[in-house]
């Protein structure tokens, strides 16, 4: 029997798991919409990680997890390790690309940037609210010109004089683009001009003072955007490298650091087939009035968190 150890990454808009073996070889991935719904994501998750790993002679050991909802997925998963983004996604870059010296990253809803030197993180900073800079910008953006996203990036190669658009705002870049669509500016050129736009947004937000160092390796959803990297190389004058693999880097990077834990605890992908449920409650047991986050597994207790001081505490 092989041991193996499962990350599961699970965002805004997205939720990405991947199972690796004791060597960091990946063998089992998947990449899902997390629909606003992280429980149920993660639950048809694991139903296709399992599916993949039918019939080999494996067992998942520890378990990690990563992302906006690491802390409710880890608790329902009874994950071995609950990490941040910033370090999941730099192990997982590492573990690949060893002498990389940034990181930049384009999800959903967020983006970072992370400065790496000598395998080590020496600084990073995120988006703010704003989602000019990010995925769900560019999939708005793709519906209102009634193009498919995953033919973004292509179209936009073909443009020869890309379009400008305001990118400080995306109420601003909306706008920006109905009016140049009105005067006769052409689809690609627009698109090739929303892929520029976006990694302004980034290098001028994200990146600002920051020093970036190649080698430059870009992930993320945003990644498999072909547009969006040439808008990258042009914007820094270096090769920006995107790995087959880019858009999980935070599960990979999890699931290293559970590996690497030292906690093992054999992982039943029947935990899927249970019933998960939070429940808000109100405590009003002082001035501050929390709100308390419960989670319920068959109808049972296992965990809350909100309350700012035990009159809340309720597990």
């Amino acid at each position: 029997m092989q041991k193996c150890y499962l990350g599961i990454d699970i965002g805004s808009i997205s939720t990405k798991g991947v199972i690796i073996d004791s060597d960091d070889n990946i063998i089992a991935e998947k990449y899902i919409w997390t629909e606003a719904d992280p429980i149920n994501a993660v639950k048809r998750l694991i139903h296709d990680l399992k599916k993949q790993v039918e019939g080999k002679d494996i067992k998942v050991k520890a378990v990690g997890t990563t992302g906006s909802a690491r802390k409710l997925i880890g608790t329902i998963l009874n994950a071995q390790i609950v990490k941040n983004e910033i370090t999941a996604h730099a192990i997982g870059t590492l573990s690949i690309y060893p002498e990389v010296r940034t990181i930049f990253e384009i999800g959903g809803q967020d983006s970072k940037i992370i400065l790496v030197q000598d395998g080590i993180v020496v600084d990073y900073a995120m988006n703010t609210l704003c989602a000019a800079g990010t995925g769900s910008f560019l999939s708005s953006q793709a519906k209102r010109l009634g193009v498919k996203v995953e033919e973004f990036g292509k179209l936009a190669l073909k443009s020869k004089n890309p379009t400008k658009i305001a990118a400080r705002c995306t109420v601003f870049a909306e706008s920006d683009l109905v009016h140049k669509a009105q005067i006769g500016h052409k689809k690609e050129d627009i698109i090739a001009g929303l892929c520029r736009a976006v990694v302004t947004n980034y290098l001028n937000n994200v990146g600002k003072g920051k020093a970036i160092k190649a080698p430059i390796v870009f992930q993320g959803g945003v990644s498999k955007n072909v547009g969006v990297i040439r808008a990258f190389e042009e914007e820094t004058e270096e090769k920006i490298y995107v790995d087959k693999y880019g858009h999980l880097m935070g599960a990979l990077g999890v699931a290293k650091l559970a590996k690497n834990s030292g906690k093992e605890q054999n992982f039943d992908f029947d935990i899927a087939e249970m019933n998960f449920e939070t429940r808000g409650v109100e405590c009003g047991k002082c001035a501050n009035n929390c709100e308390i986050i419960c989670i319920y597994k068959n109808n049972n207790l296992i965990d809350a968190w909100g309350n700012k001081c035990d009159n809340g505490a309720v597990v």
